[in-house]
C-alpha cells in the first residue's frame, strides 16, 4: 500500500469537507488524536455528531487492512446535507493519519474496535467539542460501526437528546455469527446496551439488500430495547452497506425521531 494511496483517501474526504462548508480539527482525547470537520454557526446550539463506520479496516476476509481510513466517506457526504446549525463528522482511531491524526494500534479497528478504550475515547471527543462550542444537547449519527459507537456512547450520556444509525452494526455478534466470522474480543457489544437506551430517541435505518449487516439486526436490537412500537426502524428499498444513502438522505432525515 503506498503512501499517495492513504493520502487519496484522506484527501476525497478534505476536498467534500471544504466544499461543504466544514473546517479540520484534531480532537485529542488522551487514548488518540481523532480527525473531526466541523461547521459551526450556532454557538451554544446542540451538536449533530456524524460517526464514522469502520472503514477500510480488512483488506479481505483474513487479512487486516494497514490504514482503515475510508475509501468512500460515506458519513462526510451525510454530515454535508444535514442542514442543522452545528454539525460535527468525526473519525475513529487508526482513521486519517495522513491527515494528523494519532496512529495506534490495529487491534481498535480490529477486535477492540469497540472497546472501552475506544468508546471512552469517542465521548471524550463529545466532551471537548461540546465544551468549546457551548453546546449543551448532543445528536449522534452513526454509520456501520459508527452506529455501534453511537449507541455505546449514548448509554453513558445524559445529553443525548436522539441517536439516529445508517446501516448499523447493533450486534456484532449476531453479525459475525450470521458471516461466520470470528468473534470480537475485546469489545462491547450494543445490543446489551439496548434497554439502557430505550428511552432516547432513536431511528434505524437499514438496507434491504444489506448482505453486510442485514435489516434484521436493526429490528432486533429494537426488540430487545422492549421498545413494542414498529416504526424505530425503516428498511430503505434497495439501498446496500454502502449505496444508496447519501442521495436519499436528506429525506430519511426529516422522519421523526420516535
Amino acid at each position: 500500500m503506498t503512501a499517495s494511496y492513504l493520502f487519496d483517501k484522506g484527501a476525497l474526504c478534505e476536498e467534500l469537507a471544504q466544499r461543504n462548508g466544514f473546517r479540520k480539527d484534531l480532537v485529542e482525547t488522551g487514548a488518540f488524536t481523532l480527525l473531526a470537520y466541523l461547521r459551526i454557526t450556532k454557538y451554544g446550539g446542540p451538536l449533530v455528531v456524524y460517526i464514522e463506520g469502520d472503514g477500510s479496516a480488512w483488506e479481505s476476509r483474513r487479512q487486516l487492512s494497514e490504514d482503515p481510513t475510508p475509501r468512500d466517506p460515506i458519513m462526510i457526504e451525510l454530515a454535508a446535507a444535514d442542514p442543522s446549525k452545528n454539525v460535527v463528522y468525526l473519525a475513529r482511531p487508526g482513521q486519517y493519519t495522513m491527515e494528523g491524526a494519532s496512529s495506534c494500534s490495529p487491534s481498535y479497528w480490529s477486535n477492540e474496535r469497540f472497546s472501552e478504550t475506544v468508546v471512552s475515547a469517542m465521548s471524550r471527543a463529545v466532551d471537548n467539542m461540546k465544551r468549546e462550542y457551548g453546546a449543551k444537547e448532543i445528536s449522534l449519527v452513526g454509520y456501520s460501526g459508527g452506529g455501534a459507537i453511537a449507541v455505546l456512547v449514548a448509554s453513558r450520556r445524559s445529553d443525548v437528546i436522539n441517536i439516529r444509525t445508517v446501516a448499523g452494526n447493533l450486534d456484532h455478534e449476531a453479525v459475525n455469527n450470521y458471516h461466520k466470522t470470528s468473534r470480537l474480543e475485546g469489545s462491547l457489544n450494543p445490543i446489551d446496551f439496548a434497554a439502557a437506551i430505550a428511552k432516547v430517541p432513536q431511528h434505524h435505518f437499514a438496507g434491504s439488500s444489506d448482505k453486510v449487516v442485514p435489516p434484521f439486526i436493526a429490528q432486533s436490537f429494537v426488540k430487545r430495547s422492549g421498545y413494542a412500537g414498529g416504526d424505530r426502524v425503516t428498511i430503505v428499498e434497495g439501498a446496500t452497506h454502502s449505496k444508496g444513502w447519501s442521495e436519499r438522505w436528506p429525506e430519511l432525515l426529516a422522519i421523526p425521531v420516535n
